[in-house]
């Protein structure tokens, strides 16, 4: 069996638009691809936390719960990629800073279909 290295993905969720969120979860799947293709099992929350029938991102209890519950798997994974191509959230920066806060190491990436926002 193949050995994965385990890796938290930080990538924009929330838009200002629909068109903004919709182009976020499309960056978050490349994100995910891209990280498969390295030997890498990435772990997304805000793509997963997200999905109709879990938690509501526009409701800011909920959307903390994610967060937090997201957070608690960092210590198993091997490292925090984050994903720059759109700029860096809010959200992602409370994941880089927790992050930080734990020493867990974090890389800075970038998707070459993504450079210049070309999606």
């Amino acid at each position: 069996m193949r050995q994965f290295r385990l890796v938290q993905i930080e990538s924009p969720f929330a838009g200002k638009t629909d068109a903004e969120t919709k182009r976020n979860k499309a960056y978050i799947r490349a994100a995910m691809r891209d990280c498969l293709l390295r030997g890498e099992s990435p772990y997304a929350s805000h793509a997963l936390y997200t999905q109709p029938g879990v938690l509501r991102d526009d409701i800011p209890e909920e959307r903390k719960l994610g967060i937090e519950a997201g957070f608690c798997y960092r210590a198993v994974m091997d490292a925090t990629v984050v994903y720059i191509d759109l700029g860096v959230s809010g959200g992602m920066q409370l994941g880089i800073d927790h992050a930080k806060s734990i020493g867990h190491p974090i890389e800075l990436r970038s998707l070459p279909e993504w450079v210049n926002n070309v999606q």
